[in-house]
């Protein structure tokens, strides 16, 4: 999607996988209903506005929530801002140019291309943090971004792609890598910094950028729009909570199998709200790339279970 998720409160783990997975079918579900309604409202309301109000009122449930488990504003301590500020900025592009490819492209394009950010991810670890990617794993990041390109050539023309498409492709592609990008701060920041802090900074700063927008692409709702614009903020803060709470009740190698049912809800959506149905080439790369990002999580399950075992081994 727009913006990786990671478990946003310090709660008390459980061993409950088949609520931890109900909670993540169900983040999936209502982050898809978020993405239908920016694509609804794309032709009509710039794409900031829809920024500042999907950042803005998904404090609404998260605030509640923190309320409700007895958070306090102690958690937001922060000792590394600097990188709280490049977290958040690659965050901020990356739901700029995700709500931008919607209003160009189908809701099942832009989620099976936005499937490609853990394969990115793979690249980025290898290049920037050192990590070891073996044969195995390069093999299946070529597989899906080939399947990258399957997805996007119903929108190619002779000459390259034309049009808007050319747009939604762009925007598309440059928010899987931001996506990236944000996964590897997060990662380098997990650490030292809590989830908490993380997430409430991010948001902060998406609203604080898009509420600069405003006065240079504003339009004035009507009272449709704006209960649906409320929604979009709305829904993205409890699609928070409920894939928060999943890791609670789930190992998040577990959970990783069930982000691509968002694929089902995005074919869902855009054929009841805006009769859309992929090419077949869209679903013959989702394959691809679904199948590549599958392969990751399991090898880097088995190669996490190996490196336990020989840590047991040396006791």
């Amino acid at each position: 999607m727009n913006e990786p998720t990671r478990p946003a409160f310090d709660l008390t783990s459980s061993s409950r996988p088949l609520l931890g997975i109900g909670l993540k079918v169900a983040a999936t579900f209502v982050f898809m209903a978020m993405a239908a309604i920016a694509r609804y409202l794309g032709d009509a309301i710039p794409v900031g506005q829809l920024v500042f109000f999907r950042s803005a009122f998904a404090f609404l449930p998260i605030v509640v929530f923190m309320a409700a488990a007895g958070q306090g504003l102690s958690a937001l301590a922060t000792k590394r801002p600097l990188s709280h500020a490049r977290r958040a900025f690659t965050g901020v592009v990356a739901m700029f140019t995700y709500f931008g490819a919607l209003t160009y492209l189908p809701l099942a394009d832009v989620t099976a291309i936005s499937f490609a950010s853990p394969l990115m991810v793979v690249v980025f670890a290898a290049l920037f943090l050192g990590e070891a990617v073996r044969l195995y794993r390069w093999s299946a990041v070529a597989a899906g971004f080939v399947g990258v390109l399957i997805m996007i050539s119903p929108h190619l023309g002779q000459g390259g792609a034309e049009g808007s498409a050319a747009i939604g492709i762009a925007l598309a592609v440059a928010n899987t890598v931001f996506v990236a990008c944000t996964m590897i701060f997060i990662r380098l920041m997990s650490g030292s910094e809590s989830a908490l802090a993380i997430t409430f900074y991010f948001q902060l700063t998406c609203t604080v950028v898009s509420l600069v927008t405003l006065p240079f692409a504003w339009v004035t709702p009507s009272l449709g729009q704006l209960g649906l614009l409320i929604a979009l903020g709305v829904l993205g803060g409890i699609g928070q909570l409920f894939m928060t709470n999943g890791y609670r009740f789930a190992q998040a190698s577990t959970l990783a199998n069930f982000d691509y049912v968002a694929m089902i809800w995005a074919i869902l959506f855009g054929w009841l709200f805006f009769a859309e149905l992929p090419a077949p080439a869209v679903y013959v790369g989702a394959v691809v790339v679904i199948a590549s990002g599958l392969f990751i999580v399991w090898r880097e399950r088995k190669l996490g279970l190996e490196r336990a075992a020989g840590d047991a081994g040396g006791v």
